[in-house]
């Protein structure tokens, strides 16, 4: 009988960490949930049984992430995938931006990210088979067309660059690392942006809507499976074709 693989998905409880954790564990894979939401987690729990393991994680803490990486191989045996999902997006304006909020943003968007991977690339190498990691990046690491603040563009751009080293630096370890970079998706980060803003930023989708969680899970899942193997230090872009030129 085939071992079932097991991933880590950060950000578990919020409107995209929800839909990847619910498609990784259809693909059959059981699912470890990172994050501070407790209520959150425990939903999923109920909702998936045993497939699913909840880790009430603050990712600011590189304790807790040690911790929460601990009981993870404890539990389910080993870690075949991580999604570094969890993230935010302040919206202060340069050069108005607190520095606590600086800090913040970039802790939450790319330290998170960065520390997960110190974890769990260690433990991949015991593992047979092509390990995967994939970081939730953005269009704005690299759109200047579009609204977001300085602080959020930089901590995307500093996740893509980790996913090109540690790309390079496993390939024949055979670790795929791999960033996917979304347009506007319908999430609750929808509540930071004014009216006005949303308007704007949605009448520049080409289908003219949001993408939606689900939709941004499925290339989680198809860079997960064995299609996505061969899949390596690549940023790839979800915008419905919007900045093709």
């Amino acid at each position: 009988m085939t071992e079932m693989k097991v991933a880590v998905v950060t950000g578990a409880a919020g409107g995209l960490g929800r839909a990847i954790v619910d498609r990784l564990i259809a693909d059959g894979l059981k699912v470890a949930g990172l994050d501070v939401d407790a209520a959150g987690l425990e939903s999923l729990s109920s909702h998936h049984g045993q497939a699913f393991l909840p880790c009430h994680c603050d990712l600011l803490d590189t304790i807790k992430i040690s911790d929460a990486f601990v009981h993870i191989a404890d539990e389910f045996g080993g870690i075949d995938a991580l999604v570094n999902n969890a993230g935010t997006c302040f919206m202060s304006e340069f050069p108005n931006i607190p520095e606590d909020e600086l800090e913040r943003q970039m802790k939450l968007n790319f330290s998170s990210a960065f520390h997960c991977c110190q974890e769990v690339i260690p433990r991949m190498l015991e593992r047979d088979g092509v390990k995967k990691v994939v970081n939730i990046s953005s269009n704005g690491a690299y759109n200047f067309d579009v609204f977001d603040p300085p602080h959020y563009r930089a901590s995307k751009a500093a996740v893509d660059t980790l996913t090109k080293d540690l790309a390079r630096r496993y390939a024949r370890d055979r670790i795929s690392v791999n960033s996917i970079a979304p347009a506007m998706t319908e999430t609750p980060l929808f509540d930071v942006l004014s009216e006005d803003v949303l308007a704007k930023a949605v009448a520049q989708m080409p289908h003219g809507r949001p993408m939606q969680p689900a939709e941004v899970a499925a290339w989680v899942s198809f860079l997960i499976s064995p299609a996505g193997d061969v899949s390596s230090g690549n940023v790839i872009i979800l915008n419905q074709g919007r900045d093709v030129r």
